[in-house]
């Protein structure tokens, strides 16, 4: 497990959340779907690691 890009990760969420949020008030779709584009990226980044923690789990127990 890469603690450091699961905080990168974690830092990608919050700021396509915080976007996504902006685009909200000031109507701009373009800041909506980057923001979401954004948390996407960051659940992908997350999926990744779990799987990589996966396949080391399963070496470790062979």
């Amino acid at each position: 497990m890469s603690l450091e890009e699961r905080a990168k990760a974690a830092a990608k969420n919050i700021e396509g959340k915080v976007q996504e949020a902006v685009g909200n008030v000031t109507g701009d779709p373009k800041d909506q779907m980057e923001g979401k584009a954004k948390q996407v990226e960051a659940s992908a980044r997350h999926l990744k690691e779990d799987v990589k923690d996966d396949l080391k789990g399963g070496v470790d127990q062979a």
